[in-house]
């Protein structure tokens, strides 16, 4: 098992929006990274000034050849359909640092061909590392040594869950754990309407629903059990939970879960060609 590394990268943030946020943001407060360490190049007002209230100690710069010029590891946050163009920016100025790609789809054969240079890896995080609670699949190009896996090991598991995956199941890491927070939001969302429905008020229904989805997913993660396993303990005969069991199976929630990982798995492929 890698362990967290005692070196504190210095870190080129291409890509200031809300993943890049939620990455840095949740490094810093697990103490990986330090503010001071930090250099971000991000060209909307808005994400700039979100930087510069929230992480002041973090540096703002002009462009991608000043962000890479001292940073150990580079880390690009950007759209897939911008990644090009970043790359193209920072010129040879890629080579001998690490660079970590967060886009969807963008494949490690054209991240290594774009940037000149094979010490590449490919990440697929999610916003709950804001939180320390992300799940992050991660594959390396050949340039990628054992100390830069632990490096993205490191960095990724002080920010939740994090596990080397072979490229080719990208894509669905990318359709379930890197869109699924916006699926269990709604899910959140839907749970607490229907606590409105039948009579609760508002602020209660929402902290009721956030709260069983995140004890249900502790005792999924820690008890081990299968969740078919812990739904069955659940619905007694007769009972009240068999009965919601019913309404979604018709209504066809399970289905609408698989169809949404499927459609964003596709839409990851498209995206990287």
């Amino acid at each position: 098992m890698n362990v967290l590394s005692p070196v504190k990268p210095v870190i080129a943030l291409i890509g200031g929006g809300r993943m890049g946020r939620a990455l840095i943001d949740g490094m810093i407060q697990a103490g990986v990274v330090e503010p001071t360490s930090v250099v971000v190049v991000e060209p909307d007002a808005q994400s700039r000034a979100w930087w510069q209230e929230n992480i002041p100690a973090c540096t703002l710069a002009e462009s991608v050849p000043k962000a890479i010029a001292g940073a150990s590891v580079a880390i690009l946050a950007v759209k897939p359909d911008v990644v090009v163009k970043a790359a193209a920016e920072g010129g040879t100025g890629w080579k001998g640092r690490l660079v970590m790609s967060v886009a969807a789809g963008i494949s490690l054969a054209k991240l290594t061909q774009w940037l000149a240079s094979d010490r590449v890896i490919r990440v697929m995080p999610n916003t709950p590392c804001l939180v320390g609670e992300g799940a992050s699949a991660y594959c390396c190009a050949a340039g990628a040594t054992s100390a830069d896996r632990d490096l993205a090991y490191s960095m990724l598991s002080a920010v939740g869950w994090a596990g080397e995956v072979n490229e080719k199941q990208m894509d669905a890491v990318t359709g379930l754990s890197g869109s699924g927070p916006a699926y269990i939001c709604v899910a959140i969302e839907a749970l607490a309407d229907g606590g409105v429905l039948a009579g609760l008020p508002r602020d209660l229904a929402v902290r009721l629903a956030t709260q069983t989805v995140l004890g249900t997913a502790k005792m999924v993660l820690e008890t081990g059990q299968h969740p078919a396993a812990l739904k069955d303990a659940v619905a007694s005969p007769g009972g009240t939970t068999i009965a919601g069991l019913r309404a979604l199976e018709q209504n066809g929630v399970r289905s609408a879960f698989i169809e949404a990982v499927a459609a964003a798995t596709t839409r990851s492929r498209e995206l990287g060609s």
